[in-house]
């Protein structure tokens, strides 16, 4: 153990279902220790990661705390007291380390803003649960429960991360994060082994590292407005323009969106089309300082995009409802799903729902179903189906395929 590294406090011998279970926690403030405590990192092939973050007041995260854990050492790692976090990002991006997580998606998007990459690889037990019958979606504290039988405190839930000093009860609840990460992690990765199922995982997980999913181009931002459906004409190329100019101005002040503006104002802004500083003062909930800042300007912006055509929704193949025949069909596809998830010992909702069924029959050919481990294990069993390759029977009073 290094000297660099503060023991912050040591842990019982007896805690649960531990294996290899470090004796300490160590505290990380200084360049020093980082680079010790990264020196330990380089020479491992995976290790359990996690974060404490606030976004309450910013448009971006702020890294407030890191907790990482190996097979031997645990450590909470300070980012408020390290001028950069450089030699720990080029790990995060090392390709022959992979990094575990649990529902790390807002973790991924923390380090994707800070390097510029996200890591990669990763394995996320959240997404890996389901496949040895867990609940789609399961949180941490519930899959450490049904995994190790240890039930984790919760009281610091909502605490204010970014306030020092952390107390000792905070940082052993961060800590608990990737401590009991590790044991979820090796006993959820042997039983997939032995199921045959890591490999089914590995889409998902790419998926999980593309930047795209991190990136949030403005031109894009009016698809994530509540209430954009029900636009059209100059109404969308009004909301399309106003999400952008919020989204550009959120990012370079780094403040929520909703602090500039909120959805349903700008939806109203859209509708209305106002064409004077007085118009603009009518629309409920649209501040007086962003009118007297910024009214000329969005006049002017609703004004120029009035005149061209919105950009189309993205294409679903969704229609409003199924014709009788279709609606048959997802009936059969539904025993199609029982068949599989019986064949495989899961539960049929973690394969698809009847919802997802509707949209491929209609034509949807990216969703739940066609993604990641469903798409190999249901998927394609369901499109050979509709091709007319597949077929179900009966033999000895039971459907088969």
């Amino acid at each position: 153990m290094s000297t660099k590294w503060k023991v912050i406090f040591e842990r019982s011998a007896q805690v649960g279902h531990a294996m290899n279970r470090p004796a300490g926690v160590h505290y990380i403030d200084t360049p020093d220790a980082l680079e010790s405590f990264c020196a330990h990192l380089r020479e491992v092939d995976w290790f359990a990661l996690d974060t404490e973050f606030l976004r309450e007041k910013t448009y971006y995260p702020k890294l407030c705390l890191l907790q990482i854990a190996t097979r031997t050492e645990v450590a909470c790692i300070d980012p408020l007291a390290l001028p950069d976090l450089q030699p720990l990002l080029e790990i995060l991006a090392n390709p022959a380390i992979t990094k575990v997580m649990h529902s790390g998606r807002q973790d991924m998007e923390i380090f994707y803003h800070l390097a510029g990459v996200p890591p990669a690889p990763v394995f996320d037990t959240q997404i890996a649960a389901p496949l040895l019958g867990y609940a789609d979606q399961i949180g941490y504290a519930n899959l450490v429960r049904e995994v190790l039988g240890v039930t984790l405190d919760k009281l610091h839930t909502r605490a204010d991360w970014s306030v020092r000093p952390l107390t000792g009860d905070q940082l052993r609840y961060a800590a608990d994060d990737v401590i009991y990460l590790v044991d979820v992690y090796l006993k959820l990765r042997e039983r997939l082994e032995q199921h045959g199922r890591l490999t089914w995982l590995e889409e998902d997980f790419r998926q999980l590292a593309s930047a795209e999913l991190y990136e949030s181009p403005p031109h894009l931002a009016w698809l994530k407005v509540k209430g954009a459906n029900r636009l059209k004409g100059a109404a969308l190329s009004n909301l399309q323009a106003l999400a952008a100019w919020r989204e550009e101005r959120a990012q370079d002040k780094d403040l929520p969106r909703g602090w500039l503006m909120k959805d349903d104002v700008m939806i109203d802004l859209a509708r209305h089309r106002p064409e004077s500083l007085q118009a603009l003062g009518a629309i409920r909930g649209l501040g007086e300082r962003l009118i007297s800042r910024n009214g000329h300007e969005l006049l002017a912006l609703i004004a120029q995009a009035a005149e061209r055509k919105p950009e189309p929704f993205p294409e679903t193949g969704m229609r409003d409802r199924l014709d009788p025949d279709q609606d048959a069909l997802v009936d059969v596809m539904m025993a199609v799903v029982r068949i599989s998830a019986e064949q495989h010992s899961l539960n049929p909702t973690m394969l698809a729902t009847r919802k997802q069924l509707e949209a491929l029959v209609l034509g949807d050919n990216k969703g739940g179903v066609m993604q990641g481990w469903r798409r190999k294990l249901i998927g394609e069993r369901l499109q050979k189906l509709l091709a007319g390759e597949l077929a179900l029977t009966v033999r000895n009073g039971r459907l088969v395929l």
